[in-house]
């Protein structure tokens, strides 16, 4: 069964990882950016251009897709600077763009008009640009034909430990680890000595506890806020929707090794209410399988949460995740199932951040997800 393809580019080259560098590319960034999508294109058509088959026959008539991710911060900061904006749908015109994910909460901040979020950085577009830029992409992408997708960094604070998520429910909204420490108090947000000798967080932030009281209302209350005060919105993009993740990793909690997440004092007491059981806490490792599938149950109802606000306010918005590229490890790790969100409808598609410069893992990767019955549905 073929797959759908998305050929995702970014004009920082950056989606879900690091911090990008606050420096302004060189015009020819975006020159080389083109020039990858116009190569990927002439590798299509001399594809099409081999004599058929049955399932390149079958694959004729799907539409492709390509995307593109527009951030919020970092060197394009595009919805801050008319200039910029027209020098993104100008190469989002050439690349053939069909659909832009475009980054409107990071952080706790929101470049959108919210009364949850920090709106910090729409209130700075809409003074220097006397209007609002967020309505002005809309309108201007679905003039050219592009769908827009608004793309919200769900769990993942970055580095602010002052944003009204936090002010409004406390320090007990952070993730623990299953040693007792919040990661509020982690050194610059990594892992803590001694353990740093063995561990080191994959993106080091403040994380948020899906489970902890009020989290899950709190999130979906902004994003309901969002499709509220934007309908123009084709869909929802989550990211960060998921525990953190730790290398080297370590499959769930019942080995009683790696560094492990969730372990709140308010978590483990619902746990404990919902479960009748205890959660493994400290050296204790009872209850780890129960335990491990309700965290991530926490998380799959996060996403649910989202969908059923977000879609009451508009019943067709497509609700799509950046995901782990190896489903079975961010399914014992990380708590994101997302192969049973496609599986049960909560997602319409998914894309995996096959992030590598190695080709042939990639082709590894695209041909893994390129058969299934769930093919059609990973970007």
């Amino acid at each position: 069964m073929g797959t759908s393809i998305l050929w995702l580019a970014s004009l920082a080259l950056v989606a879900c990882g690091a911090e990008p560098a606050p420096v302004d590319p060189a015009p020819a960034d975006i020159a080389d950016i083109e020039s990858a999508a116009l190569e990927n294109a002439a590798v299509r058509d001399a594809a099409s251009a081999q004599p058929p088959t049955t399932e390149i026959a079958e694959q004729s008539d799907r539409a492709e897709k390509i995307g593109l991710w527009v951030l919020c911060e970092g060197s394009q900061r595009v919805l801050e600077s008319p200039e910029r904006m027209e020098a993104m749908f100008a190469a989002a015109t050439r690349m053939g763009a069909t659909d832009l994910f475009v980054q409107v909460y990071r952080g706790g901040r929101a470049w959108f008009d919210s009364s949850q979020a920090d709106a910090g950085p729409y209130r700075a577009m809409l003074a220097a640009a006397g209007t609002d830029p967020l309505a002005q992409l809309l309108a201007r992408a679905h003039s050219e034909g592009m769908r827009v997708h608004a793309w919200v960094n769900v769990l993942s604070l970055a580095s602010h430990r002052k944003v009204p998520i936090l002010d409004a429910l406390g320090r007990g909204a952070v993730l623990v680890d299953q040693h007792g420490r919040s990661i509020l108090d982690y050194p610059k947000l990594e892992v803590p000595q001694p353990d740093r000798k063995y561990y080191r967080m994959g993106t080091p932030a403040v994380w948020l506890d899906a489970a902890a009281p009020g989290v899950a209302r709190y999130l979906t209350g902004t994003y309901a806020e969002l499709i509220e005060r934007y309908p123009e919105f084709d869909g929802l993009h989550l990211d960060y929707i998921r525990y953190p993740g730790v290398l080297p990793f370590s499959p769930g909690s019942r080995f009683g090794v790696g560094l492990d997440f969730g372990y709140g004092e308010a978590t483990r007491k619902r746990f404990r209410d919902e479960t009748g059981l205890s959660a493994p806490f400290g050296d204790s490792l009872s209850n780890a399988n129960r335990w491990d599938q309700w965290r991530r149950d926490q998380v799959t109802a996060l996403v649910g949460s989202i969908r059923t606000a977000t879609r009451a306010l508009k019943p067709d918005l497509q609700l799509s995740a950046a995901v782990g590229a190896y489903a079975e490890r961010v399914y014992l790790a990380e708590g994101q199932d997302w192969m049973g969100w496609l599986e049960s409808g909560l997602v319409e598609f998914a894309v995996p951040m096959a992030y590598t410069v190695d080709d042939r893992m990639f082709r590894y990767m695209a041909q893994r997800y390129s058969n299934g019955p769930l093919a059609e549905r990973i970007w």
